[in-house]
């Protein structure tokens, strides 16, 4: 059984972006602006990819499910992101769970979709850096 935690997303899931209105909108509890401490993230094609990096921290906001949503919810997240399990060769992003911290401080256990190894390899040699960890932000520097 998976622990039934909140969601940090930092990109297409986010309020206002067309994932959210396709899978959140109306299906959740609360939503909270967060961030993602040790984390860096990369744009990609048409969408952000977040990798682990000591010392960053991503923008976002934490999700929590609503009562009754949870598992389908997880499945959905799990397809649309490609996770295919633990360790799995084709997924493109690992659901990992890591703490999010909530715009008070406090921190809280949440899944948050990191790239793949592979891809965060090649993400750290040759990937586009999104400055400040803000996905809806780099519209506002364009």
């Amino acid at each position: 059984m998976t622990a039934e935690f909140p969601f940090f997303v930092y990109g297409t899931l986010r309020p206002g972006e067309v994932n959210h209105t396709l899978f959140l909108r109306g299906r959740t509890a609360a939503e909270e602006p967060a961030r993602l401490p040790d984390a860096l993230l990369y744009d990609g094609p048409g969408y952000p990819y977040a990798v682990q990096h000591p010392g960053s921290e991503i923008v976002g906001e934490l999700v929590t499910p609503a009562p009754g949503a949870y598992g389908r919810l997880l499945a959905e997240l799990d397809r649309l992101e490609e996770y295919h399990g633990p360790h799995r060769p084709l997924n493109v992003y690992d659901r990992v769970r890591r703490d999010a911290v909530r715009a008070d401080g406090t921190r809280t256990p949440a899944w948050v979709y990191l790239a793949a190894p592979l891809l965060a390899r090649r993400l750290r040699e040759s990937g586009t850096e999104i400055p400040g960890g803000d996905w809806l932000g780099r519209r506002r520097r364009t």
